[in-house]
Protein backbone atom coordinates (compact mmCIF):
# COMPACT_ATOMS: atom_id res chain seq x y z
CA UNK A 1 0.00 0.00 0.00
CA UNK A 2 0.80 3.68 -0.71
CA UNK A 3 -0.22 6.81 -0.36
CA UNK A 4 1.22 9.99 -1.74
CA UNK A 5 0.03 13.46 -1.31
CA UNK A 6 0.79 16.63 -2.28
CA UNK A 7 3.87 14.57 -4.53
CA UNK A 8 5.14 13.65 -0.91
CA UNK A 9 5.00 10.15 0.23
CA UNK A 10 3.11 9.56 3.63
CA UNK A 11 2.53 6.57 3.95
CA UNK A 12 4.18 2.87 2.24
CA UNK A 13 4.01 -0.42 3.74
CA UNK A 14 4.69 -3.71 1.76
CA UNK A 15 3.29 -6.88 3.84
CA UNK A 16 4.30 -10.61 3.87
CA UNK A 17 7.95 -9.54 2.82
CA UNK A 18 7.24 -7.78 0.09
CA UNK A 19 9.59 -4.85 -0.55
CA UNK A 20 9.02 -1.63 -2.99
CA UNK A 21 10.95 -3.08 -5.55
CA UNK A 22 8.89 -5.69 -6.00
CA UNK A 23 6.46 -5.50 -9.06
CA UNK A 24 2.94 -6.92 -8.98
CA UNK A 25 0.61 -7.56 -11.89
CA UNK A 26 -2.20 -5.35 -12.13
CA UNK A 27 -4.14 -7.02 -14.45
CA UNK A 28 -7.02 -4.59 -15.88
CA UNK A 29 -4.74 -1.55 -14.59
CA UNK A 30 -2.84 -2.20 -17.98
CA UNK A 31 -6.03 -0.84 -19.87
CA UNK A 32 -5.57 2.76 -18.22
CA UNK A 33 -1.77 3.05 -19.60
CA UNK A 34 -3.35 1.99 -23.20
CA UNK A 35 -6.27 4.91 -22.88
CA UNK A 36 -3.61 7.13 -22.34
CA UNK A 37 -1.90 6.02 -25.45
CA UNK A 38 -4.72 6.64 -27.53
CA UNK A 39 -5.36 9.72 -26.43
CA UNK A 40 -1.39 10.47 -26.78
CA UNK A 41 -2.53 9.46 -30.17
CA UNK A 42 -5.41 11.74 -31.04
CA UNK A 43 -2.83 14.30 -29.92
CA UNK A 44 -0.94 13.28 -32.58
CA UNK A 45 -3.68 13.48 -35.30
CA UNK A 46 -4.04 9.60 -36.16
CA UNK A 47 -7.03 9.89 -35.12
CA UNK A 48 -10.19 11.48 -33.62
CA UNK A 49 -12.30 9.57 -30.96
CA UNK A 50 -15.26 9.84 -32.64
CA UNK A 51 -14.06 8.48 -35.56
CA UNK A 52 -15.49 5.30 -37.36
CA UNK A 53 -13.62 2.33 -36.79
CA UNK A 54 -14.68 1.23 -40.04
CA UNK A 55 -13.06 3.86 -41.66
CA UNK A 56 -9.86 2.39 -40.29
CA UNK A 57 -11.38 -1.30 -40.06
CA UNK A 58 -12.46 -1.16 -43.52
CA UNK A 59 -14.01 -5.17 -42.92
CA UNK A 60 -16.64 -3.36 -40.49
CA UNK A 61 -18.07 -1.14 -43.22
CA UNK A 62 -20.58 -3.33 -44.64
CA UNK A 63 -22.21 -4.32 -40.82
CA UNK A 64 -25.07 -2.08 -40.23
CA UNK A 65 -24.09 -2.28 -36.99
CA UNK A 66 -20.44 -2.38 -36.76
CA UNK A 67 -19.80 0.06 -39.13
CA UNK A 68 -21.61 2.52 -36.47
CA UNK A 69 -19.12 2.04 -33.86
CA UNK A 70 -16.68 5.41 -32.81
CA UNK A 71 -13.68 4.62 -31.52
CA UNK A 72 -14.96 6.21 -28.15
CA UNK A 73 -17.19 3.83 -27.73
CA UNK A 74 -14.64 1.10 -28.37
CA UNK A 75 -12.42 2.62 -25.18
CA UNK A 76 -15.61 3.27 -23.10
CA UNK A 77 -16.82 -0.53 -24.01
CA UNK A 78 -20.23 -0.02 -25.19
CA UNK A 79 -19.59 -0.55 -28.31
CA UNK A 80 -22.04 -3.73 -28.45
CA UNK A 81 -19.07 -6.35 -29.45
CA UNK A 82 -19.36 -9.38 -27.31
CA UNK A 83 -16.59 -8.77 -24.22
CA UNK A 84 -14.79 -12.72 -25.41
CA UNK A 85 -12.70 -13.06 -21.73
CA UNK A 86 -11.13 -15.87 -24.16
CA UNK A 87 -9.06 -13.48 -25.93
CA UNK A 88 -6.58 -13.82 -22.50
CA UNK A 89 -6.04 -17.10 -23.48
CA UNK A 90 -1.78 -17.53 -24.51
CA UNK A 91 -2.55 -20.30 -27.01
CA UNK A 92 -4.39 -17.68 -29.79
CA UNK A 93 -2.52 -17.32 -32.86
CA UNK A 94 -4.01 -13.91 -33.49
CA UNK A 95 -6.07 -11.95 -31.13
CA UNK A 96 -6.67 -9.32 -33.25
CA UNK A 97 -7.63 -11.07 -36.37
CA UNK A 98 -10.33 -12.51 -33.53
CA UNK A 99 -11.30 -10.10 -31.70
CA UNK A 100 -12.27 -8.32 -34.96
CA UNK A 101 -14.68 -10.41 -36.48
CA UNK A 102 -16.38 -10.89 -33.18
CA UNK A 103 -19.98 -10.81 -32.85
CA UNK A 104 -22.34 -7.53 -32.15
CA UNK A 105 -24.56 -8.60 -29.26
CA UNK A 106 -25.94 -4.90 -28.63
CA UNK A 107 -26.77 -1.46 -30.66
CA UNK A 108 -23.46 0.77 -30.35
CA UNK A 109 -23.78 3.02 -27.05
CA UNK A 110 -26.50 1.02 -25.25
CA UNK A 111 -24.65 -1.10 -23.23
CA UNK A 112 -21.60 -1.68 -21.31
CA UNK A 113 -19.77 -4.97 -21.91
CA UNK A 114 -16.98 -5.17 -19.97
CA UNK A 115 -14.28 -7.42 -21.49
CA UNK A 116 -11.10 -7.54 -23.44
CA UNK A 117 -12.57 -7.47 -27.22
CA UNK A 118 -12.52 -3.57 -26.61
CA UNK A 119 -9.13 -2.91 -26.30
CA UNK A 120 -7.66 -5.69 -28.64
CA UNK A 121 -10.00 -3.95 -31.55
CA UNK A 122 -8.24 -0.74 -30.59
CA UNK A 123 -4.93 -2.43 -30.64
CA UNK A 124 -5.53 -3.52 -34.04
CA UNK A 125 -7.08 0.73 -35.23
CA UNK A 126 -4.06 1.67 -33.71
CA UNK A 127 -1.37 -0.68 -35.39
CA UNK A 128 -3.20 0.16 -39.01
CA UNK A 129 -2.72 4.12 -38.29
CA UNK A 130 1.09 3.35 -37.17
CA UNK A 131 1.52 2.02 -41.01
CA UNK A 132 4.21 -0.40 -40.03
CA UNK A 133 5.23 1.03 -36.59
CA UNK A 134 4.61 -1.29 -33.73
CA UNK A 135 1.82 -0.73 -30.92
CA UNK A 136 4.80 -1.56 -28.41
CA UNK A 137 7.12 0.97 -29.78
CA UNK A 138 4.44 3.78 -29.83
CA UNK A 139 3.09 3.53 -26.30
CA UNK A 140 6.62 3.03 -25.04
CA UNK A 141 7.62 6.14 -26.92
CA UNK A 142 4.36 8.61 -26.00
CA UNK A 143 3.64 7.16 -22.43
CA UNK A 144 5.72 4.56 -20.61
CA UNK A 145 9.53 5.83 -21.50
CA UNK A 146 8.17 9.27 -20.06
CA UNK A 147 6.77 7.89 -17.19
CA UNK A 148 10.16 6.15 -16.74
CA UNK A 149 8.85 2.35 -17.08
CA UNK A 150 10.15 0.05 -19.13
CA UNK A 151 10.82 -4.08 -19.45
CA UNK A 152 7.01 -4.60 -18.98
CA UNK A 153 5.13 -7.86 -19.62
CA UNK A 154 2.84 -7.48 -23.06
CA UNK A 155 1.59 -10.77 -23.08
CA UNK A 156 2.33 -10.91 -26.76
CA UNK A 157 0.33 -13.67 -29.22
CA UNK A 158 2.39 -15.63 -31.72
CA UNK A 159 1.93 -12.54 -34.55
CA UNK A 160 3.36 -10.16 -31.51
CA UNK A 161 0.36 -8.55 -31.14
CA UNK A 162 0.19 -7.57 -27.16
CA UNK A 163 -3.10 -8.09 -24.78
CA UNK A 164 -3.67 -4.51 -23.89
CA UNK A 165 -6.65 -5.81 -21.15
CA UNK A 166 -4.23 -7.32 -18.80
CA UNK A 167 -0.59 -8.32 -18.49
CA UNK A 168 1.63 -5.39 -16.54
CA UNK A 169 3.90 -5.73 -13.85
CA UNK A 170 4.31 -2.82 -11.67
CA UNK A 171 5.64 -1.67 -8.81
CA UNK A 172 3.14 0.19 -6.24
CA UNK A 173 5.99 3.48 -7.10
CA UNK A 174 5.79 2.48 -10.24
CA UNK A 175 2.08 2.81 -10.86
CA UNK A 176 1.58 5.92 -8.80
CA UNK A 177 3.72 7.60 -11.76
CA UNK A 178 0.21 7.29 -13.76
CA UNK A 179 -1.60 9.16 -10.73
CA UNK A 180 0.49 12.19 -10.91
CA UNK A 181 0.63 11.95 -14.89
CA UNK A 182 -4.09 12.57 -13.64
CA UNK A 183 -2.87 14.85 -11.32
CA UNK A 184 -0.81 17.05 -13.82
CA UNK A 185 -3.17 16.74 -15.83
CA UNK A 186 -1.64 15.30 -18.57
CA UNK A 187 1.96 16.67 -17.55
CA UNK A 188 4.61 14.14 -15.84
CA UNK A 189 7.65 16.22 -14.41
CA UNK A 190 7.51 18.80 -16.39
CA UNK A 191 6.76 16.75 -19.34
CA UNK A 192 3.29 16.95 -21.28
CA UNK A 193 2.17 13.88 -22.37
CA UNK A 194 -1.25 14.65 -23.11
CA UNK A 195 -2.97 17.73 -23.22
CA UNK A 196 -5.43 18.54 -20.26
CA UNK A 197 -8.08 18.85 -22.57
CA UNK A 198 -7.92 15.57 -23.98
CA UNK A 199 -7.46 13.98 -21.03
CA UNK A 200 -10.50 15.11 -19.23
CA UNK A 201 -12.02 12.88 -21.95
CA UNK A 202 -11.33 9.96 -20.01
CA UNK A 203 -12.85 10.88 -17.07
CA UNK A 204 -16.20 11.48 -18.39
CA UNK A 205 -18.91 8.87 -18.11
CA UNK A 206 -20.94 6.86 -20.96
CA UNK A 207 -24.58 7.06 -21.06
CA UNK A 208 -24.66 3.32 -20.63
CA UNK A 209 -22.24 3.40 -17.71
CA UNK A 210 -21.89 6.92 -16.24
CA UNK A 211 -19.16 5.32 -13.67
CA UNK A 212 -16.67 4.21 -16.88
CA UNK A 213 -14.65 6.89 -18.71
CA UNK A 214 -12.32 5.60 -21.52
CA UNK A 215 -10.38 3.33 -19.66
CA UNK A 216 -10.86 4.75 -16.10
CA UNK A 217 -13.87 3.84 -13.40
CA UNK A 218 -14.84 7.24 -12.27
CA UNK A 219 -16.89 8.19 -8.78
CA UNK A 220 -18.87 10.59 -9.87
CA UNK A 221 -22.08 9.50 -8.92
CA UNK A 222 -21.10 9.97 -5.47
CA UNK A 223 -22.33 10.43 -2.78
CA UNK A 224 -25.63 9.90 -3.67
CA UNK A 225 -25.13 6.66 -5.51
CA UNK A 226 -25.26 3.76 -3.77
CA UNK A 227 -22.07 1.77 -3.34
CA UNK A 228 -20.91 -1.25 -5.31
CA UNK A 229 -18.09 -3.87 -6.09
CA UNK A 230 -17.32 -2.91 -9.50
CA UNK A 231 -15.03 -5.99 -9.68
CA UNK A 232 -17.89 -7.99 -8.37
CA UNK A 233 -20.56 -6.34 -10.51
CA UNK A 234 -18.11 -7.79 -13.41
CA UNK A 235 -18.82 -10.96 -12.99
CA UNK A 236 -22.24 -11.02 -13.73
CA UNK A 237 -23.94 -11.53 -17.27
CA UNK A 238 -23.76 -8.11 -18.83
CA UNK A 239 -27.21 -8.10 -19.54
CA UNK A 240 -28.34 -8.08 -15.97
CA UNK A 241 -25.92 -5.31 -14.27
CA UNK A 242 -28.04 -1.54 -13.80
CA UNK A 243 -24.58 0.91 -14.27
CA UNK A 244 -26.63 4.03 -13.15
CA UNK A 245 -26.81 5.74 -9.77
CA UNK A 246 -23.80 3.79 -8.33
CA UNK A 247 -20.28 4.87 -7.14
CA UNK A 248 -17.01 3.18 -5.67
CA UNK A 249 -17.55 4.95 -2.54
CA UNK A 250 -20.14 7.56 -1.22
CA UNK A 251 -17.75 9.06 1.22
CA UNK A 252 -14.60 9.85 -1.48
CA UNK A 253 -14.63 12.72 -3.25
CA UNK A 254 -16.70 12.69 -6.50
CA UNK A 255 -13.64 13.56 -8.69
CA UNK A 256 -12.28 10.64 -7.93
CA UNK A 257 -11.01 8.32 -10.50
CA UNK A 258 -9.83 4.59 -10.59
CA UNK A 259 -7.59 1.91 -12.06
CA UNK A 260 -8.89 -1.21 -11.72
CA UNK A 261 -7.16 -4.54 -11.57
CA UNK A 262 -8.26 -8.14 -10.22
CA UNK A 263 -7.79 -9.48 -7.11
CA UNK A 264 -8.64 -5.95 -5.99
CA UNK A 265 -5.57 -4.16 -7.64
CA UNK A 266 -6.32 -0.52 -7.18
CA UNK A 267 -4.98 2.95 -8.01
CA UNK A 268 -7.36 5.39 -6.78
CA UNK A 269 -6.20 8.88 -7.68
CA UNK A 270 -8.03 12.17 -6.14
CA UNK A 271 -6.95 15.22 -7.60
CA UNK A 272 -9.33 17.81 -5.25
CA UNK A 273 -7.41 16.36 -2.81
CA UNK A 274 -3.97 16.04 -4.88
CA UNK A 275 -3.68 12.16 -3.30
CA UNK A 276 -2.83 9.16 -5.11
CA UNK A 277 -3.54 5.48 -3.05
CA UNK A 278 -2.17 2.22 -4.61
CA UNK A 279 -3.47 -0.57 -2.76
CA UNK A 280 -1.97 -4.56 -4.25
CA UNK A 281 -2.57 -7.83 -2.76
CA UNK A 282 -4.09 -11.17 -3.37
CA UNK A 283 -6.91 -13.05 -2.55
CA UNK A 284 -8.54 -11.44 0.42
CA UNK A 285 -11.56 -9.84 1.20
CA UNK A 286 -11.62 -6.47 0.00
CA UNK A 287 -14.15 -3.40 0.26
CA UNK A 288 -13.23 -0.24 -1.74
CA UNK A 289 -15.44 1.90 0.15
CA UNK A 290 -14.36 0.59 3.56
CA UNK A 291 -10.90 1.16 2.59
CA UNK A 292 -10.91 4.58 1.22
CA UNK A 293 -13.17 5.25 4.49
CA UNK A 294 -10.23 4.59 6.87
CA UNK A 295 -7.62 5.72 4.42
CA UNK A 296 -9.67 9.21 4.35
CA UNK A 297 -10.85 9.25 8.01
CA UNK A 298 -14.23 9.54 7.31
CA UNK A 299 -15.40 6.10 8.55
Amino acid sequence: MLVMQNGRTIFEHYANGGSARGRWPIFSGTKSFWGIAALAAVRDGLFKLDDLVADTITEWKSDPRKSQITIRQLLSQTDGIEGASRLQRASIRDRNAMAIRLPIVAEPGTAFIYGPSHPQIFLELLRRKLNGRATTSYIEGRVLNRLGLGRLNYKKDARGNPLPATGFELTAREWARLGELVLGRGNYHGRQIVPANLLRDAFVGSQANPSYGLAFWLNQQAPNGREADMERMLDFPWQSVQWTDVCICKDAPADMVVALGSGYQRLFVIPSLKAIIVRQGSNARFSDAHFLRLVLGRD
